[in-house]
């Protein structure tokens, strides 16, 4: 399968900046096919502005979360129409910073991702371990759970990406050894393959301090499929060394 490497913004960028970014990749982008997909998500009020820019090349749109109703009397929200309606293909759901900053539980996460499929999105659905759990030995149980919980009945390869997202590696350097990410990452397929027909074809994304150096090794392993960059998806160079580390 084709790996995709997904850039998170986050809460960053302005307007210029964001610009700049998207051009200098787009600049890239001609020049070579790296061999994966490349998509974008930026913050949502720039999604207009960053999806006029990449219109014309094969760089990808998506969005950082999605609200599981479709409209309504939500003050702050963003509806997964609203995001299709904005040229988005992809939306980021369960990410570990909404799990934990807004108590997101995965029964929520399936519910957006449900609204994202029914509106022609892609759901990235997020799982991850903290300190704790990977101290307590207990990281396969919990991503086992999340998966399960946050991965909506009718999802399938072409509707939905897994990403494992550690999160005590997240934005800190850290990264797992290879042998754990492996681990972890052979156990979402094997639960993928219990779970769903095509549980084969599902991209798994690794994300957690990912970067130019590393991304070529982490990239190696077996059932990692691409992945879910934040803090290094900032700048040009570190982001297109990631996309042609493969």
């Amino acid at each position: 399968m084709r790996p995709l490497i997904a850039g998170n913004w986050k809460m960053n960028t302005l307007r210029a900046d964001g610009s700049a970014l998207v051009v200098g990749l787009i600049e890239q982008r001609a020049g070579e096919d790296p061999g994966c997909d490349i998509l974008l998500c930026p913050p949502f009020v720039s999604l207009g502005l960053i999806g006029d820019i990449i219109a014309e090349s094969p760089i990808l749109l998506g969005a950082q979360d999605c609200h599981k109703e479709e409209s309504g009397a939500y003050t702050g929200g963003i509806s997964a129409p609203m995001l299709s309606d904005a040229g988005c293909g992809f939306v980021i759901v369960g990410h570990s910073e909404r799990r934990a900053q807004y108590n997101e539980t995965d029964f929520l996460v399936s519910e957006k991702a449900r609204a994202a499929h029914e509106n022609a999105l892609v759901s990235i659905v997020c799982v991850g371990e903290t300190l704790v759990d990977r101290d307590a030995d207990n990281t396969l149980s919990v991503v086992e759970e999340q998966l399960l919980g946050s991965v909506p009945k009718g999802a399938n390869a072409k509707n939905t990406v897994i990403a494992y997202e550690p999160v005590w590696a997240i934005g800190t350097g850290k990264t797992p050894k290879n042998i754990q990410i492996r681990e972890v990452h052979d156990h979402l397929r094997m639960l993928l393959e219990n779970n769903f027909a095509d549980g084969n074809e599902f991209r798994i994304l690794y994300g957690g301090s990912m970067n130019s150096a590393n991304a070529g090794e982490i990239l190696s392993i077996k059932n990692v499929n691409g992945g879910l960059v934040g803090g290094a998806s900032l700048t040009v160079k570190d982001f297109w060394g990631i996309c042609t580390s493969l």
